[in-house]
């Protein structure tokens, strides 16, 4: 009762702020996106990430040891595959000697410890930009988790502790976890992109990759056909219960800020850590806004962390990682 209780109480100094400060970001919080491309000496930053590159092998070896050298003990994986090696199938994807791979065991041979999360995909070799095989205009789900589960066996072999399936196939999960067991891989992960809308804000991600789907005849445009509607919520939670069955470690919701409150609801639901990608659109958004000067980048993007891992994240994927675990150090 008023005036005996009294809420300013615990926020007239940043002593006691800090005391009672319900949510902590820490570097242990980070799963850090990197872009592989083939060449030597290349750092090629994103045009519409600024301040974010792309990393031939060599120069993956000094990103890796930096982000060690900061707390940041994780890596999820994504590669630039040349035109000429793309295709309908997904031939590269499962070349023993091929970018992800060599990328996989660069990061593994260069820090021991680190975490090495892998993209599971077929849009970046795809030569249409989709997730999966197509024919007749139609992307083949059955087929593709095939393809899928080889793809994890793969970089599973080049030793990924994790194999991230971002495709949102049906039935994929169970497909990858049994081949992995055929395989031996008892103990390779599973983080799977269980809610994964088909949002506006991949974008910038898609340049990075050269992974847009292509405008073709008979090619769909979007992929709307397999993403989540952005409009449902129930659906995230059938998705991720299905996936969990399936033998997921870890589920993930992407995009994230305009997500929060499904990452809540799946909080609420499950077991197992949840993960959350603040994307790419996320990320150029509040580069572009800073460089106006129309915003403080480094409040808004603490406070946008923060609210990630107040929703319920055990696990943020960001581009921010390293500039946060920066500023908070």
């Amino acid at each position: 009762m008023f005036p005996l209780n009294r809420s300013r109480r615990l926020r007239t100094s940043e002593a006691i702020r800090s005391l009672v400060r319900e949510t902590v970001i820490t570097p242990n919080d980070f799963l850090v996106p990197l872009f592989v491309v083939e060449g030597k000496g290349v750092k090629e930053e994103i045009p519409s990430m600024p301040n974010y590159y792309r990393y031939s092998l060599d120069l993956l070896q000094q990103e890796v040891k930096e982000l060690w050298k900061l707390g940041l003990k994780s890596v999820l994986l994504f590669v630039k595959v040349p035109e000429n090696l793309k295709d309908n199938a997904g031939k590269e994807a499962l070349n023993p000697n091929g970018l992800m791979q060599r990328a996989i065991k660069t990061v593994k041979n260069t820090v021991p410890d680190m975490l090495v999360m892998t993209d599971v995909a077929l849009d970046p070799y795809s030569e249409y930009g989709h997730d999966g095989i197509i024919e007749k205009g139609v992307i083949l789900n059955d087929e593709t988790s095939e393809v899928l589960a080889e793809m994890s066996i793969s970089h599973a072999n080049a030793g990924a502790d994790f194999v991230a399936p971002s495709d949102m196939m049906d039935g994929r999960i169970i497909t990858i976890r049994e081949a992995l067991e055929d395989e031996g891989f008892y103990n390779t992960g599973i983080m799977s992109y269980s809610a994964k809308y088909a949002s506006a804000f991949y974008g910038p991600f898609r340049d990075a990759l050269d992974s847009a789907p292509v405008n073709m005849k008979n090619i769909p445009k979007d992929k709307k056909t397999y993403q989540m509607d952005p409009a449902n919520r129930d659906e995230a939670i059938r998705e991720v219960e299905m996936d969990i069955d399936e033998g997921a470690d870890i589920v993930m919701v992407k995009p994230g800020l305009c997500y929060l409150d499904i990452v809540r609801e799946i909080r609420n639901h499950v077991e197992v850590p949840v993960a959350v990608y603040q994307v790419s659109g996320e990320y150029a958004m509040l580069k572009a806004a800073a460089e106006k000067g129309w915003l403080d980048h480094d409040a808004v993007m603490i406070e946008q962390i923060t609210a990630i891992k107040r929703a319920g994240a055990h696990i943020i994927a960001s581009y921010f990682s390293k500039d946060v675990v920066k500023l908070i150090s």
